[in-house]
């Protein structure tokens, strides 16, 4: 099974969720002159995992959070291709009934918004499709 996994740092355990904080960087910031430079970037992400109590993980200790590749693929169509794909369909459908240019672009945007929207109500299914585990 292909997996993607990330370094991290537990920040926190409760009897819920394990949270790992993530930091990734640009590929730049492994640079030796990133500090003089400033175009070195890193943001720092938090996962809550489900906690698993025989696993015993403490805050502060290093692990690697891992999901299943597949998922990331999914993860892909549902954030980027299928909201271009509805952009693009309410555009030419809207120019294809005669809506000026504006009107296009403003129903296709329109379009996003409402596919987001959907995506944010069922936020809650969505994310226990989308499970990661910890490995030390």
């Amino acid at each position: 099974m292909e997996k993607v996994s990330h370094r991290g740092r537990i920040v926190k355990v409760t009897p819920e969720f394990t949270t790992v904080e993530i930091i990734s960087s640009s590929a730049c910031s492994a640079c030796h002159a990133s500090g003089v430079c400033g175009m070195s970037e890193y943001t720092k992400k938090a996962v809550e995992v489900p906690t698993r109590a025989w696993e015993g993980f403490t805050p502060g200790e290093e692990v690697n959070v891992v999901l299943r590749a597949s998922m990331g693929h999914k993860a892909v169509w549902l954030a980027y291709v299928l909201p271009l794909l509805v952009l693009v369909a309410v555009l030419m459908g809207t120019l294809a009934l005669g809506a000026g240019e504006l009107a296009a672009g403003l129903g296709a945007i329109a379009g996003v918004a409402v596919y987001y929207l959907f995506l944010w109500l069922f936020r809650n299914r969505l994310r226990n499709e989308y499970v990661f585990t910890i490995e030390r």
